[in-house]
């Protein structure tokens, strides 16, 4: 016998204690406005006809996403990554949406996704690849799919999509939301492939497109790690890495219609080290990449930067969090002289930032050990 869809679904999106579920969700994670510059708080202050609103062309098959707002953000390399911010009622419907399928998919996804999953995290996956390497796997298959979000296909995901829910106004709705354009210098583009990064939706739309890939590799016995696009392979031999490479791409660029980045898809043995998810691991070690130190370190310049009219105790305020949120992520790592030598550079920062007013030799009188915990 076999497996049954799910049917009829849209109901249960549009369902008003859903609608409302989804928005608080919406609300606590804050951020921007899309293309229509509406902000949390204005979409707050008419909650109740916004989501009436939003109600009521659901349930008349007549809701209409607008296309995303373009910003770039910078990356580790100099280069800058686009990211798709939707207005406050599209990451209303996005996420009255989620609720619902990530439900009916979380039951069938595999071991091997660790990425915007519940209950599971990077520290996770990072856990599961110390696991493979401590029983034996010294070959590593690093895998890197070239723009992964802006080539999806539209017609092979609804096709995903449609393997668990059958109901032709959901699917109608996520075309709608993957066709609906992006906005930049007040052009819209309309692509035909993809799935606009920042999208509410987009991280579960992503973990359903690859769960072919983990089906398969998991069929063959392969040891895989994969957190939303991030990938890697554990291998015992160079021989085993070789045919998990020809498998990867027999899925990947033939079944999946994607590309992988030649320069950045290899095969490397524990020795000369790989990286995943931020760290560098090398035989029995683990620590920061240099690209997200780097990362770190220019955050902790621009917020501590002379020119700013605020106190030390702001400053101080505004960058623990970064401190804190940095350090927690790579605490598993080989870290400790690093963390030392953070701390002693981010001190002598604040030290300078404070002289800057009062430029004195005691300054550094002033601001002993003790005294920045006082203020922190």
């Amino acid at each position: 016998m076999g497996k049954l869809k799910v049917h009829s679904l849209i109901d249960k999106v549009y369902k008003v204690l859903n609608l409302f579920i989804a928005w608080e969700k919406v609300k606590a994670n804050r951020g921007s406005g899309g293309v229509d510059r509406v902000t949390v708080e204005e979409f707050d202050r008419r909650r109740g006809e916004n989501l009436e609103e939003i109600h009521r062309l659901l349930r008349e098959d007549r809701y209409e996403p607008t296309p995303v707002r373009r910003v770039w953000i910078p990356k580790g390399d100099g280069k800058k990554r686009p990211l798709g911010i939707p207005t406050i009622r599209d990451r209303v419907v996005q996420q009255a949406l989620l609720n619902k399928m990530e439900k009916i998919f979380e039951a069938k996804f595999l071991e091997s996704s660790y990425g915007f999953r519940p209950k599971r995290s990077c520290h996770g996956a990072i856990k599961k690849v110390e696991g493979y390497l401590k029983e034996g796997s010294q070959w590593v298959v690093e895998v890197d799919i070239e723009k992964f979000f802006d080539t999806v296909d539209h017609e092979l995901m609804l096709d995903k999509v449609n393997e668990e829910i059958s109901d032709g106004r959901v699917l109608r709705l996520i075309r709608k939301f993957l066709k609906a354009g992006v906005m930049e210098e007040m052009k819209v583009e309309r692509p035909t492939e993809g799935t606009p990064q920042g999208g509410v939706i987009s991280p579960l739309l992503a973990n359903i497109y690859l769960h072919t890939f983990d089906e398969q590799m998991s069929a063959g016995g392969y040891k895989v790690v994969r957190y939303a696009d991030d990938i890697v392979v554990l291998c015992r031999s160079e021989e085993e890495a070789k045919r998990v490479m020809a498998k990867i791409k027999e899925i990947l660029e033939g079944e999946l219609r994607l590309k992988l980045n030649p320069e950045k898809t290899r095969i490397v043995h524990l020795s000369k080290g790989f990286e995943f998810l931020g760290y560098v691991f090398r035989w029995g070690y683990k620590y920061p990449r240099n690209k997200s130190r780097e990362a770190f370190e220019d955050k902790i310049r621009h917020m501590t930067r002379r020119s700013q009219p605020k106190s030390v105790s702001q400053i101080i305020k505004e960058i623990n969090p970064v401190i804190r949120g940095w350090g927690n992520y790579f605490m598993y790592g080989s870290c400790l002289m690093l963390y030392r030598k953070y701390d002693y550079w981010i001190r002598r920062r604040l030290r300078a930032f404070k002289a800057k007013k009062w430029v004195s030799i005691r300054t550094w009188r002033e601001y002993p050990e003790s005294r920045w915990k006082e203020l922190g």
